[in-house]
């Protein structure tokens, strides 16, 4: 390979989409087909179908009406087609010379005016006719089709592809029983007579064989990832009697759910092994994931060890540092408190408190992971709203406490719920902890989707709620005025609600103010003298006011799944009825788009968070869904977990046999299909 420095554009190209080994090449499949295998004729050839024909040019003419273009007119013996061309080179016009005959390919539109094709690609008619389907690739700016199908050629000749699987393996679809070669050779040049529907949605057998293939690669890895760290040391911390934890649990000014106890002993007994836990918390916005870490932190300094928790924003690690203070301060646990906002003053003494030991709990951002935080002894790391942080986060966060040859205890705690076939295949090296079940007293939150023509009735409910004491939240997509996207802004709408409601404290808050400006509005807010909060989504995670009833999400259609149901999950927090306003606008078309129908109607129909990830699943597909467990890359490109729950059950249990019989053949096949991306699951 030449070195990066003499690369050429197309070879920079295939750098940047990772393609630079021959089974990268390989597996870098089509996604979609050309039928060059036969000449239709026009009369055959139907409005919306995408042929292939031949044809003499009979007129070519720049014309200015509607636009500057080049309109040419073909004859192929069975009726004539215009073929339009909005961007042409004076090449375009010689090539489509009249008299010159062609082989032209694109989709042809019938008309009143006859048929027409828009900028279709053309050739010099004769030569052999294509005897496979021609592919399609994914690709970049800089690396031509022609270019990209030459270099997959060539890959797919020298990878090897030789069988990694243990002979007598049974697959769990008798169609995926071809060989990889076979597979591969066929979805990049399929023979015409096969079904393009087949193709296009993955289910021929060749397909089959490459997701069998995708997804044990992804479960060896992970497993080898968590036997890696079953074999790491991590402190033992076993709950004293009558210690931290006993006395928290006794000072708690409620009782825990049924839930909130099952999880905390599962979480007690992990931590009292001398293994680190990996284990990953999930409830639902609002279940009381806080408490059950507060906990876990006690078992951990009871024991002579600290334990460090890290928000993704600083409000919701604002919100833990308030919460934890109240509860542990009491006990005479030292709580530090890390940003990225602090004053270099307080951040060197709460260094010191770190250093020193002194400080049992450190509560902050990403700061928490920076280089000159220094910990006594770390034993146990929390990570709220895990799927916020990148695996570079998470991995630094465990590599505070490596001098000592140990590994700090993770608990990672989610409020976007993940359904059991995704949590199966991602999340396979994680012990998974639900809580299933919310606090006592809460009142469902009833949810309304209504057209942005209503505000004024809006406004008018606010207005009835204000006067009974209640609380409001206003959000709103963008922070102020964009060309691109007609959206109301923040700005604008404080400035439109402070007009409507005289008398009334309304406030504004989003992620360019600056810090102390964002903690004084929500200091307002939180003790009830700001009636209307006006926010961008900074709220989406974490701010806790009981007193709010009702939530108003504006452009809700604009807005994915999960994030809606974060945002409504901000009231319905105390015992009065709060409801949730979706307002939507429908823009130029008239009409909301069919997903984000579907989103909205989720709302409506269901509060519960695991059924609303679900659906999420379904609408998004799990590489959008789950974000930065990848750093963003999916490690899935062609199985679909929401499809092919029978294979990855194949391959959860084909995959410690595997590692354990045959551990050479796992080992090809994980370097085969992730390279180095297998790096990504440790974290």
């Amino acid at each position: 390979m030449p070195s990066p420095a003499i690369l050429s554009a197309p070879q920079k190209a295939l750098h940047k989409l990772g393609l630079v080994r021959d089974i990268d090449l390989a597996l870098h499949l089509p996604l979609r087909y050309e039928d060059e295998t036969r000449i239709v004729k026009l009369r055959d050839a139907r409005d919306g179908d995408t042929v292939q024909i031949e044809a003499t040019v009979t007129s070519c003419e720049v014309t200015f009406k509607p636009r500057r273009q080049l309109l040419v007119t073909v004859d192929d013996g069975s009726d004539t087609c215009a073929l339009r061309f909005f961007t042409f080179y004076p090449s375009h016009q010689k090539a489509l010379a009249v008299g010159n005959r062609l082989r032209i390919r694109g989709e042809v539109r019938g008309g009143f005016m006859g048929l027409a094709m828009m900028h279709p690609s053309f050739k010099a008619a004769g030569g052999a006719l294509a005897t496979a389907l021609t592919p399609v690739y994914p690709t970049v700016a800089g690396l031509p089709q022609a270019y990209l199908r030459r270099a997959v050629v060539n890959g797919l000749a020298h990878a090897d592809l030789s069988e990694t699987l243990p002979p007598g393996v049974g697959w769990p679809d008798r169609r995926a029983a071809m060989t990889l070669r076979q597979a591969l050779q066929f979805l990049h040049h399929p023979t015409p007579d096969v079904a393009l529907a087949t193709l296009e949605d993955k289910t021929h057998p060749a397909w089959i064989r490459l997701k069998c293939e995708e997804l044990l690669a992804q479960q060896l890895s992970q497993l080898t990832a968590k036997r890696e760290r079953d074999l790491l040391r991590a402190p033992v911390l076993a709950m004293k009697p009558q210690g931290l934890h006993a006395r928290l649990l006794a000072a708690l000014p409620f009782a825990l759910t049924g839930a909130q106890q099952r999880v905390g002993d599962e979480i007690a007994a992990d931590l009292a092994r001398p293994v680190p836990m990996h284990r990953l918390l999930q409830g639902d916005v609002g279940a009381g994931k806080t408490v059950v870490a507060a906990l876990a932190a006690m078992v951990a300094i009871d024991a002579g060890w600290q334990c460090a928790l890290m928000a993704p924003t600083e409000i919701l690690a604002g919100q833990h540092f308030g919460k934890l203070v109240g509860w542990l301060e009491p006990l005479g646990v030292k709580v530090a408190w890390l940003t990225g906002s602090q004053k270099k003053k307080e951040r060197a003494a709460m260094l010191a408190l770190i250093e020193s030991g002194e400080a049992a709990l450190v509560v902050g951002t990403h700061a928490v992971i920076q280089e000159q935080v220094k910990f006594k002894n770390l034993a146990l790391a929390v990570i709220d709203e895990q799927h916020r942080f990148g695996v570079a986060q998470r991995l630094a966060l465990r590599s505070k406490m490596q001098e000592d040859g140990m590994e700090p205890h993770l608990l990672m705690m989610s409020a976007t719920p993940i359904p059991r076939t995704l949590a199966m295949s991602y999340y396979a090296d994680l012990d998974v902890s639900v809580i299933d079940e919310l606090p006592p007293g809460r009142t469902p939150i009833v949810t309304r989707v209504i057209s942005d023509s209503r505000r004024d009735e809006i406004i008018e409910r606010i207005g009835a709620q204000l006067q009974q004491g209640r609380q409001v939240y206003w959000v709103c997509p963008l922070i102020e005025e964009s060309e691109a996207l007609d959206l109301t802004n923040a700005t604008q709408t404080h400035a439109d609600l402070s007009e409507a409601l005289p008398g009334v404290m309304v406030g504004l808050l989003h992620s360019r103010m600056p810090v102390a400006e964002k903690k004084a509005v929500m200091d307002l807010f939180t003790s009830g003298q700001m009636g209307v909060l006006v926010s961008t989504t900074v709220i989406e995670v974490g701010v806790d006011v009981p007193n709010a009833s009702l939530m108003v999400i504006e452009h809700a259609e604009r807005f994915g799944l999960s994030q809606l149901h974060q945002l409504r999950g901000r009231v319905g927090r105390g015992a009065a009825a709060s409801a949730c306003v979706l307002l939507y606008g429908t823009g130029e078309s008239g009409r909301l788009g069919e997903t984000a129908r579907e989103r909205l109607r989720a709302m409506v129909e269901t509060n519960d968070g695991f059924e609303i990830a679900r659906r999420d699943l379904e609408i998004r597909g799990p590489g959008e869904f789950l974000g930065a467990r990848q750093s963003g890359a999916p490690l899935l490109r062609f199985a679909d977990l929401t499809l092919d729950a029978p294979l990855l059950e194949w391959a959860r249990e084909l995959a410690p046999a595997m590692l354990d019989r045959h551990p050479v053949l796992a080992e090809r096949h994980v370097s085969r299909w992730l390279g180095g991306k297998s790096e990504y699951l440790k974290a």
